[in-house]
């Protein structure tokens, strides 16, 4: 594994934004190693959401939506699709309001948001609040949908079963985990190369292209007793020997959840509870998608209070101590994968589903301008959620850089 030690949070966010603003695909330098079908409500702090009437959705209708119409729906995501609501922690952890941030600092965030399609912003520093703000008419007791950002909790919980004994290796094939996919192009796939997303199989993550694999695969309409994600993606061909090249694909996040879930033998949302909402001292519900087997969209699609986003960022700054194992982060927030081969893209990668970058800092991401942003060395967070005009866009990613970068600058040492 390369390690960037030395680069300032400054440079380690001057070229990253959201993942079309990274290459789809690179070469591997890597470290050894529709109608819902009826449920019955689960009892408890975890329970079944279904809009009324049913729904009548794609997931990928989503990417078709308008401004205005995102602006409306990304803070009530419930009232479209089927999901399970999970209760807030029993003891909320308590984000004390902190030294506010210097008034150029803040004036540069405040200048930010008033461009109009920030939902909000949250700086925390050393665990305390040191910049809150509100726009789009959107609050600190709302929800906002999170899009790919849910794949780092998601890696997060693979490391909690890990830690529980239900994953006994990383390097265990796949197809252990989930007996669909033998005889597939996973059959040979490590769990370690599905979560560094480097199984050599054939993706295509265009979200522009109505036929592309992340449009197509939630199309797939699953038997009785299948799992809808795991009848897609045992389709798809091998492109290259697995370890060798990275390719984002949210898929496989999907079958890290399918993972997770049999191996723990949970639904995602209940393991998330156990593991990530009271841990993390959530203060709001979450609440997360599920596709047509009833299973968590591990990928995609769960929704938080603007500060609960920023206590995950901070559980993970800590090391989520007690969930997963010793050092998890250390290795999931480091560059598994190396972009460096790319042009432009020296000290950039990919961990296990976090964008890593120079100097030890990692970061959650989302499309249309969802971001957490960690920063070891200042104990720095930066939670954003957004409505950007376009799904992805590297002129948008440029304009958040910048302006995490003066966050950096004016927060200082975080010691």
């Amino acid at each position: 594994m390369k390690m960037f030690a030395g680069l300032s949070f400054v440079s380690a966010l001057a070229l990253s934004g959201c993942a079309a603003a990274y290459p789809q695909t690179a070469s591997v330098d890597a470290a050894p190693s529709g109608t819902v079908a009826t449920a019955a409500v689960e009892t408890g702090p975890v329970s079944l959401s279904m809009p009324e009437g049913g729904i009548d959705l794609e997931g990928a209708a989503v990417l078709a939506w308008d401004d205005a119409t995102r602006a409306a729906n990304f803070r009530r995501m419930e009232d479209f699709f089927p999901g399970f609501e999970v209760e807030p922690a029993a003891t909320p952890r308590a984000l004390a309001a902190g030294e506010p941030l210097p008034a150029a600092t803040a004036a540069a965030i405040d200048a930010y948001m008033a461009r109009g399609d920030i939902a909000g912003i949250m700086v925390l520093q050393n665990g305390a609040v040191r910049y809150e703000k509100y726009g789009m008419d959107f609050g600190p007791q709302q929800r906002w949908t999170s899009f790919s950002v849910a794949k780092s909790l998601t890696s997060t919980l693979l490391g909690a079963a890990v830690a529980d004994g239900y994953v006994e290796s990383m390097d265990d094939p796949v197809s252990k985990y989930i007996p669909g996919l033998v005889g597939s192009a996973y059959d040979d796939v490590t769990v370690e190369q599905l979560a560094t997303m480097t199984s050599g199989v054939k993706w295509n993550e265009s979200y522009t292209d109505p036929d592309s694999d992340v449009a197509r695969m939630f199309d797939t309409q699953p038997g009785p007793g299948e799992d809808q994600v795991v009848e897609y993606m045992k389709t798809l061909p091998r492109e290259a020997p697995a370890g060798e090249k990275w390719v984002y694909k949210t898929g496989e996040t999907n079958l890290i959840g399918v993972l997770v879930e049999n191996a723990a033998d949970r639904k995602l949302a209940q393991y998330a509870k156990d593991k990530l909402v009271d841990p993390a001292g959530l203060e709001g519900s979450l609440f997360w998608q599920i596709d047509l087997s009833q299973r968590n969209i591990g990928g995609c699609c769960l929704s938080m209070r603007l500060g609960d986003y920023a206590r995950i960022g901070q559980f993970a700054l800590e090391g989520g101590k007690g969930v997963v194992p010793e050092g998890w982060f250390d290795a999931a927030g480091a560059p598994q994968v190396d972009f460096g081969s790319a042009a432009g893209m020296a000290g950039f990668g990919y961990g296990y589903q976090w964008w890593t970058y120079p100097g030890g800092n990692f970061g959650a991401q989302g499309i249309f301008g969802q971001s957490i942003t960690i920063s070891p060395d200042q104990n720095l967070v930066v939670a954003i959620l957004s409505n950007w005009p376009k799904a992805s866009d590297r002129a948008q990613s440029m304009e958040r850089l910048g302006l995490l970068a003066a966050i950096s600058a004016g927060a200082g040492a975080g010691n």
